[in-house]
């Protein structure tokens, strides 16, 4: 069984997955070591490793390699934060198949407009609605046919304002998980929940 397999039937199974921040191999394994079922590859974390900000300075091949180190040694899912995708529509097809190369279990793709800027940071702007479906469904189209639990992706809208419902519409496109962590409340966090989701800021699409 992959470890994109592994981490579905994790997201399947009842109660809450505790996925630790790490940026790099020696952070990842400690992660292993101290029993946690999965592992996320923080991109704050990385670039401040490199001495930059996270606004976006970092290259999708910068991020891709030191997702392939801590993904190699580790025997638990990698969930790697993959920013924006690293451009439009093409840009995204390729940064799925390189993350998927490197034997990454799951990567996520924020909304935001570039540069982006860190996800807890104020002053952030999205992009369209369009614009998002469309990048989702190229990550999708970029998942290899023959082998499609390879990589489970995710998506990290960020609401524009309060007033907004954040995951409305993105939950209409063929995602795999849209997690939506500027929610403050359920019945603002979704126009369609599931209720297998390990938490409830997460729904499938």
């Amino acid at each position: 069984m992959t470890l994109a397999a592994t981490l579905r039937q994790h997201l399947q199974a009842p109660g809450m997955i505790i996925a630790p921040g790490a940026y790099d191999a020696i952070g990842a394994r400690l992660v292993e070591q101290a029993g946690f079922p999965a592992c996320y590859m923080t991109g704050a974390g990385t670039s401040a490793a490199r001495g930059f900000p996270d606004f976006g300075l970092l290259t999708m091949s910068e991020m891709v390699e030191n997702a392939a180190v801590m993904a190699r040694s580790v025997s638990i899912p990698l969930i790697a934060d993959a920013d924006t995708g690293y451009g439009n529509e093409l840009n995204v097809t390729r940064t799925v198949r390189e993350y998927e190369a490197r034997g990454v279990a799951a990567i996520h793709i924020e909304d935001q407009v570039a540069p982006k800027r860190c996800g807890h940071l104020d002053g952030k702007e999205v992009v369209s609605r369009e614009a998002f479906v469309s990048k989702i469904r190229a990550a999708l189209e970029a998942m290899p046919r023959s082998k499609p639990a390879r990589i489970w992706l995710s998506w990290k809208p960020r609401r524009p304002s309060r007033k907004s419902r954040p995951c409305q519409g993105w939950c209409a496109a063929p995602a795999c998980l849209t997690w939506c962590p500027a929610a403050a409340r359920r019945s603002s966090t979704c126009a369609r929940p599931r209720p297998w989701a390990t938490s409830w800021p997460f729904c499938r699409a």
